[in-house]
Order: structure tokens, then sequence, then C-alpha cells
């Protein structure tokens, strides 16, 4: 039930910030598909393993691979469908407590979650890199089988 939950408010969430930021109508049922399954993915792996690392690589990876095939079946550059299916996945609230403890003066405190921030950006930037990779040379295969439909 929770993974349920889980993907029917993912879904939501990446169509609603598709709408604010004004990506086009065809994009915003893959995106929320993309980014639901990468929430999924990363709640499944984030409850396997308690490390801050790999749930957040796999989800980048599933995203990156995922909105790469889905921009090419849209028609659609792929940023279209990256921005908002990340909603879910960047560390706002953790960012937002870094600031909080630097202000107060707990900078230990600040510092250790600064630190997990980067973590979560780099493991999100590596995931987007290896999609990337892997998707380059399936690219052009995905675009002819799409043009003979």
């Amino acid at each position: 039930m929770k993974l349920l939950a889980g993907f029917l408010f993912s879904f939501l969430s990446t169509v609603g910030f598709g709408v604010i930021t004004n990506v086009p109508r065809r994009t915003l049922l893959p995106a929320g598909l993309t980014g639901a399954v990468a929430w999924i993915i990363y709640l499944v792996v984030a409850q396997a393993t308690h490390n801050l690392i790999l749930p957040n690589l796999l989800a980048a990876l599933a995203i990156g691979l995922l909105a790469n095939g889905a921009a090419i079946l849209v028609r659609a550059p792929v940023n279209l469908l990256y921005i908002p299916c990340l909603v879910s996945l960047v560390p706002g609230a953790i960012i937002y407590l870094s600031l909080k403890d630097f202000t107060l003066g707990f900078d230990a405190s600040a510092q250790q979650n600064l630190f997990k921030t980067l973590t979560i950006a780099m493991a999100l930037a590596v995931g987007f890199v290896l999609a990337e990779a892997i998707f380059k040379p399936l690219r052009p295969i995905l675009k002819s089988w799409c043009q003979q439909k």
C-alpha cells in the first residue's frame, strides 16, 4: 500500500511541477510515469539498504533511461522530462536544515547535512551521466524503430 501511495503522489507531484514549469502537455504523462517509477525504485532500494548514495543513483539512472526513451517517443527534448522527474529526489529539506543550522551556529550539524546534500547531488549527477552513456548506443535504434511506426 505504501508503494502504491508513493507511486500516486510521486506521479502527481511530477505532473504538478511540470504544469507549474510549463512543459508541453504531451510530455506530462511520460514525465509523471518516469518520476513515479524512479520514486518507487528509490523507496525499494532505500528500504533494502540504509545507504544514501545507492537509492539516489539508481533512481537517477531510471529517470535518465526512461526519460530518454520517452523523449524520443513524444519527440521532445529530454530536459523537458528530466526537470519535473527530479522534484521527488532533490534534497531540499536537507539543504534547508543545513542552512538553518549554519545560521543558528550549529556548525557540526550544518556540515553533516551539507555533506549529505552534496553526496545526494553527486549521486544524481552520476546516475544521469551513466544513463546517457548507456542510452547513447540505443538512441539510433529507438529512433529508427519510432520512424517506422
